[in-house]
C-alpha cells in the first residue's frame, strides 16, 4: 500500500514568509514591545535587549530572537490524566478541542444563552470525554456560582475531576497559576512527573499591538519554569489594533509571538511553547471581530505557515461561529474553519462549540462540530492507494456479480475508507426522516447530548486525589469568602 498524499493549504510563498519574519524582527528592534512585568523586563535587559524602564519598553535585537528560536522545541507531547500520550504536536498533526473561556452557555430550552453554572461545566467535561474527534478538553466555560477571583482555578478543577483528556486552559490572575499548577501536579503525582508528562497547555495572550501585561508575561515565565506548554494567543484586529491588510496583521502577529518566545525561552531555555493566535478581520460596518470571516481564517492559515517555517508547533481559533444560535451560519462558518485548519496542518485547533464571537458555548454545537472535525480529519488523510493494481482486479468481476456489497474487497476496506458520522448527521432516506419525526440537526444533536450524559459513566478521579484537589481549591476559595464549593454533580 502506498501512503496517501496529504492535501495541504498554503497561502504564502516562502519568500513572503521570510519577508514577514524579517519585518517582524525590525519592528521588535526599532519599535520594541511594551512589557509591564518587572521580571520580564529584567530577563530581557540581562540578555541584551535595550530596555527603557521609564516606558516599560524593550527593544529586542534579531540575534536574541534567533538565539531563543533555537532553544524552542519543534515537537511537544501532552499526556492525558492516565499518563498516556494524547497530543503529538509536530509537523501537520491536527488536534481539535473546544473553544475556551466562554462567558455563557446556550440553553436549548430557553432558546438563548444564559450564565453557566457548575452543572454546565460538569456536563461539558463529560460530553467532551465521549466525543472522540476532540483530542483535548478545555476550560470552555466560566462558572457564575463561584467568586470571579477564583473562576480560572475552578473551571480547571471541574475539568480534572470529570475528564481524562489533557486541558487547554489559562489564568485570569497572577496568583492563579500556583494553585492550578498544584492541582495538575497532584493529579500527575508530583511537579517533576508533571514536567515530564504535561497534562495541560496554558494560553498566554499579548495585547495588541505589541504589549505584554503583567499577568500574561508572568504566565509565560511561570509556564516556562514549570515545564507546562505555553500557547501564544496573539490577537491582531485588522484596521483597529493592527494594520488593516491581512499581510500587515500577520507581520504584527509574528512580532508579538516572537517577543513572547524570547521572554519564555529566557525564563527557561528549551521549555515547550506553541505559536498561536486568535486574530480577526475587523468588520468596519458592525464594529465586531468576526471569527467566522473568511479573511480571519486566511490570517490564521498564513500565520501558521510562519510558525511552521520557524519549526514551532502551531495553534489557532477556528471551527467556530459568530452565529447566535445553532443555524446554517453556525454550520457553514464552523465547517469552513475546520476544513481550512486541517488542510493547513495546524497542530492545536480551538473553537468547536463556540458561538457569538467566542462568548458562548453550546453542547449541541459540540456534538455537531465533533462530526465536522471528523470529516476534516478524514480529508487531511487524503486518498490512500490501498492496493496494486488499484481497482483492476475487482472491476474484472463485472459480469460475474451485480454489485460489490458482499465482496471481500469491500468488507476489507470500507471502514478505513469512510468516516461514518453519528446520529446528529442524517444520511437516511426521506421516508426514514419522516418516520423519526422530521428532526433538525439541532434536535438530533440535543438528543445525542441527552443520550451521552444519561448513559456515559463519569470518569472521575480516584477518591484520594479528588479529595486532595478539593482541599487545594477550597483553601484558595476561602480567601474570597467561599466556605463550601458548589456540589459538582
Amino acid at each position: 500500500m502506498t501512503e496517501a498524499k496529504r492535501p495541504q493549504l498554503q497561502l504564502l510563498e516562502t519568500s513572503a514568509v521570510k519577508q514577514i519574519i524579517d519585518e517582524a524582527l525590525v519592528i521588535l528592534m526599532d519599535v520594541g514591545a511594551f512589557v509591564e512585568n518587572g521580571e520580564g523586563l529584567k530577563l530581557l535587559a540581562e540578555a541584551g535587549a535595550q530596555v527603557d524602564h521609564t516606558q516599560n519598553r524593550a527593544h529586542i535585537p534579531p540575534n536574541l530572537v534567533e538565539k531563543c528560536l533555537k532553544t524552542a522545541p519543534s515537537h511537544i507531547k501532552v499526556y492525558d490524566r492516565e499518563g498516556e500520550s494524547a497530543l503529538d504536536l509536530r509537523e501537520d498533526m491536527v488536534h481539535f478541542n473546544p473553544g475556551s473561556a466562554a462567558l455563557r452557555i446556550f440553553d436549548p430550552q430557553l432558546g438563548k444563552p444564559r450564565d453557566a453554572f457548575t452543572k454546565d461545566l460538569v456536563n461539558l467535561a463529560r460530553l467532551v470525554e465521549e466525543l472522540h474527534h476532540f483530542k483535548a478538553q478545555s476550560t470552555a466555560l466560566i462558572s457564575s456560582d463561584v467568586p470571579e477571583e477564583m473562576a480560572d482555578r475552578y473551571r480547571l478543577y471541574i475539568s480534572l475531576i470529570y475528564g481524562t483528556k489533557p486541558v487547554i486552559t489559562g489564568t485570569f490572575a497572577k496568583q492563579g497559576f500556583a494553585v492550578m499548577h498544584q492541582m495538575l501536579a497532584a493529579v500527575r503525582g508530583g511537579a517533576d512527573q508533571l514536567r515530564e508528562k504535561p497534562l495541560a497547555i496554558f494560553d498566554c495572550c499579548p495585547s495588541p499591538p505589541l504589549k505584554w501585561s503583567d499577568l500574561t508575561c508572568q504566565s509565560l515565565i511561570d509556564c516556562a519554569r514549570s515545564g507546562i506548554p505555553a500557547e501564544l494567543v496573539s490577537m491582531p484586529l485588522t484596521g483597529a489594533t493592527s494594520p488593516v491588510t491581512l499581510a500587515g496583521a500577520v507581520v504584527q502577529h509574528a512580532a508579538e509571538n516572537l517577543s513572547g518566545i524570547v521572554i519564555h525561552q529566557l525564563a527557561q531555555p528549551g521549555a515547550p511553547i506553541i505559536y498561536g493566535g486568535s486574530p480577526a478581520c475587523f468588520d468596519m460596518r458592525k464594529g465586531t471581530a468576526p471569527m467566522g470571516a473568511i479573511e480571519t481564517m486566511m490570517i490564521d492559515v498564513a500565520y501558521s505557515q510562519v510558525g511552521k517555517h520557524l519549526k514551532l508547533p502551531t495553534h489557532t481559533y477556528m471551527a467556530l461561529s459568530d452565529a447566535k444560535i445553532l443555524d446554517a451560519q453556525a454550520g457553514l462558518e464552523s465547517g469552513m474553519g475546520a476544513i481550512l485548519a486541517a488542510l493547513a496542518g495546524i497542530n492545536v485547533v480551538s473553537g468547536p462549540g463556540m458561538l457569538d464571537f467566542e462568548s458562548c458555548q453550546s453542547l449541541e454545537k459540540l456534538v455537531i462540530d465533533n462530526e465536522i472535525c471528523g470529516m476534516a480529519l478524514r480529508l487531511a488523510e487524503g486518498i490512500a492507494l490501498r492496493e496494486k493494481p488499484l481497482a483492476m482486479n475487482i472491476l474484472k468481476k463485472i459480469g460475474q456479480i451485480d454489485h460489490f456489497l458482499a465482496d471481500p474487497h469491500t468488507l476489507q476496506w470500507f471502514r478505513q475508507e469512510a468516516c461514518f458520522p453519528g446520529p446528529a448527521i442524517d444520511r437516511g432516506t426521506l421516508g426514514e426522516w419522516d418516520e423519526k419525526g422530521r428532526l433538525t440537526a439541532t434536535q438530533r444533536a440535543h438528543q445525542e447530548v441527552e443520550r451521552i450524559l444519561a448513559g456515559a459513566e463519569p470518569k472521575t478521579l480516584p477518591a484520594e486525589i479528588a479529595t486532595e484537589l478539593r482541599n487545594i481549591l477550597l483553601a484558595d476559595a476561602k480567601k474570597y469568602g467561599l466556605e463550601k464549593l458548589p456540589v459538582s454533580i
